[in-house]
């Protein structure tokens, strides 16, 4: 039997031993990934360890690392876009079978009895634990480390099924970005022919317009990069509309039904939230440094739009988005990458580069 090292196979470590992974971690807040060497706990009788395949990008990831969004314990792996193989699980777990195809998101673990748990979502309950940096007891290295490495360990619960249908690369960024949208889009519940707006057309707005679109949706997408203009349409709105001045909003002013904004850096919401009608809603799930927007008092008191931010989604709209979108063949644009890639990439985020999706090729972890 292989022992705990680093090299050793994940699956053939002994029982209640920590399991060696490998993984890129922020060491500081310069945001720069290197490779580092770390251990997971033993897989729990509750638990999942997933070899992952696939581990996409999220502009989160970014922000974490850092330091945006507070202080953090470093080393850090982040990613919370993961999809892989069940390589072992513990022995109350019948929702998997070694061998599955499994996918992690943005949580790991919550106390599953609450009224947020059972009703709200698991996302806002107090106990939750995040997919990496959060605090964690059964972390050898204190915190939750996230899908930037070889493997993971984690409550049954916090794994969806990832059809057969669709590729592990196409699955990963569904995990985030795909449930993201898809549960403000379900709550809105607007009607075939509705208009919506969608923006910031990055890796969550890119997503956000195929699924308004799947739905009927009349899509007005909303960008500050003229090259993507022609992605957009594609995607299938019918405008895209490039705000390189504000007075572009103006001919749409209480026009749209229904906006989701993935924007994460500081704007003017009142200008983008004057398209929608008086009454209409306006969704933010773009997360800014410090998780801070300043809004004008007087902007949207004379739109007069219902604002609403919303987080990340549930574990069962988490699994309805993804077989939502392998049924009805809906795929973000990605890009994989090799892990020795990840920090050109980051960059190429922040910079608005992005052709949506960066996926990490775990293989070269």
């Amino acid at each position: 039997m292989l022992g705990n090292t680093p090299n050793a196979s994940a699956a053939e470590t002994p029982a209640n031993q920590n399991i060696p992974s490998r993984g890129y971690a922020a060491t500081d807040e310069s945001g720069i990934l290197t490779p580092w060497e770390f251990e997971r706990r033993p897989v729990g009788d509750n638990d999942v360890l997933i070899d992952i395949k696939f581990a996409s990008i999220c502009h989160s990831d970014i922000h974490q690392m850092k330091g945006h969004w507070g202080p953090q314990q470093y080393p850090q792996v982040p990613g919370h876009e993961i999809v892989g193989v069940v390589a072992a699980v513990g022995k109350n777990v019948t929702k998997f079978k070694v061998g599955d195809r499994a996918g992690v998101g943005c949580m790991v673990d919550t106390c599953l009895e609450c009224e947020d748990c059972k009703g709200q979502g698991e996302q806002y309950c107090p106990e939750t634990t995040f997919t990496y940096g959060y605090p964690e007891e059964s972390s050898p290295t204190g915190i939750s480390q996230g899908g930037y490495s070889n493997n993971i360990v984690v409550r049954d619960y916090f794994a969806v099924h990832i059809p057969e249908s669709i590729s592990f690369q196409e699955a990963a960024p569904l995990l985030c970005a795909g449930v993201t949208t898809y549960s403000p889009i379900m709550k809105a519940e607007f009607k075939k022919g509705d208009k919506v707006g969608v923006a910031g057309i990055g890796g969550l707005g890119h997503m956000a317009i195929k699924l308004a679109v799947s739905k009927g949706a009349e899509v007005y997408a909303f960008t500050t990069t003229p090259d993507k203009a022609k992605d957009i349409l594609a995607f299938g709105a019918k405008e895209a509309i490039v705000v390189d001045d504000l007075q572009k909003l103006a001919p749409y002013k209480g026009m749209l039904d229904y906006m989701i904004t993935t924007i994460p850096v500081q704007y003017d919401v009142a200008a983008y939230a004057s398209v929608v009608k008086p009454n209409g809603f306006y969704t933010q799930v773009g997360m800014p440094e410090g998780f801070a927007l300043t809004l004008s008092a007087i902007g949207m008191s004379i739109n007069r739009v219902n604002f609403n931010a919303s987080l990340i989604g549930d574990m069962k709209e988490t699994q309805d988005v993804v077989n939502y979108c392998a049924n009805h063949k809906i795929y973000p644009q990605i890009e994989v990458i090799n892990a020795e890639q990840v920090n050109e990439a980051w960059k190429n985020v922040v910079d608005k580069k992005a052709r949506y999706r960066y996926v990490i090729d775990a293989a070269t972890i």
